[in-house]
């Protein structure tokens, strides 16, 4: 039985800096959809929570269009076909996932969204995790990108986060020696007694920079998720012919005007490479991706954590936690009473 009305959740303003509580907007809606030709009914199960969504948020050129004032907040959602329109792809029940956005129910076309094919050892959660954008992105910024080779030294800021905690695994499985950065020991410690690193730094720490010197020296590979200072330090330990990948700059993404870096010109003389790069251009390729990771979910030799905060009201807040370090590993807001099997 349909509800008579649903949730959403719609921008409101557009941030100067942090996310405050004026920034989006609650609203209940009457439930009047209905999926038209090659359409679909969804009901939302669970609902993926990434830096990138700050970025959506303000009004700049980008990779995608910005959220706009009164829209239903962009986001990746795992969800149920509820009704399939005439001549639809999917059925009733088929699990899809699609950027359906902040909101428990939704008619979507048929290509926005795709059927979840769940196989042993794999919940139908990682498509938002492991085998979603955030593994993917690992997957494709380190392999594709970075170019990590076995023996080569591989740093990992925000390690313990939904990408950065794939990274270093991928990274000790082509035989590079892993070194990840995280904001607390509780963090540091899972990374290295759980994913395996070979040493983990808590930059809060007084004396981090000086320890990361003294144990890690230079760097062949760094896959940066926070950029600012951390990326500037790292600009200054670079062996010859290195790879930084530029993934996130979660750091700045709530500085109305960031500092920059003052360590660039050490790209020069070490012959080094910085690049930026979108997961969706890989959009082709993830099916040989996903396959690999999905090996790896069944054998046990890739670790995943999901942090689930529940109930669609409560995104806002699960937002701010990737800005205020409050989760270690993949971040998700679970909408309604379906619960995955991790």
């Amino acid at each position: 039985m349909a509800p008579a009305q649903y949730t959403r959740i719609t921008l409101a303003e557009r941030p100067k800096t942090s996310i405050t509580s004026s920034t989006f907007k609650r609203e209940v809606v009457p439930f009047d959809l209905k999926p038209g030709p090659k359409q679909i009914l969804v009901k939302a199960h669970y609902v993926s929570i990434d830096p990138a969504m700050r970025g959506w948020l303000n009004d700049a050129r980008s990779y995608v269009r910005p959220v706009q004032i009164g829209e239903v907040m962009r986001a990746g959602v795992i969800g149920e076909v509820l009704e399939a329109g005439p001549g639809s792809k999917f059925a009733k029940g088929d699990i899809v996932s699609g950027v359906f956005g902040w909101q428990e129910y939704g008619v979507f076309d048929d290509k926005a969204a795709e059927k979840i094919h769940t196989q042993p050892g794999v919940d139908i959660l990682d498509y938002l995790g492991p085998l979603g954008s955030t593994g993917l992105t690992a997957y494709f910024g380190l392999l594709d990108v970075g170019k990590v080779k076995a023996g080569e030294t591989l740093v990992v800021s925000g390690a313990a986060g939904a990408t950065g905690s794939v990274v270093c695994q991928i990274g000790k499985k082509k035989g590079a020696k892993v070194y990840a950065i995280a904001g607390s020991q509780d963090k540091c410690d899972w990374l290295e007694k759980e994913l395996g690193v070979d040493k983990a730094f808590n930059y809060k720490s007084p004396t981090f920079f000086d320890d990361f010197r003294k144990t890690v020296g230079y760097l062949d590979v760094y896959f940066d998720n926070v950029g600012g200072d951390i990326l500037n330090y790292m600009l200054t330990r670079l062996k010859p012919k290195a790879r930084i990948v530029l993934c996130g700059a979660i750091s700045d993404y709530n500085k109305a005007k960031p500092k920059g870096l003052s360590s660039y010109t050490n790209l020069i003389a070490q012959r080094a490479r910085i690049e930026g790069f979108i997961v969706f251009d890989y959009a082709a390729r993830y099916p040989e991706a996903q396959r690999e990771l999905a090996s790896w979910l069944q054998d046990g030799s890739l670790k995943r954590r999901f942090h689930i905060v529940k109930g669609l009201d409560k995104a806002p807040d699960a937002l701010n936690l990737l800005f205020n370090g409050g989760n270690t590993g993949k971040l998700v807001v679970q909408v309604s009473d379906v619960k995955a099997k991790l």
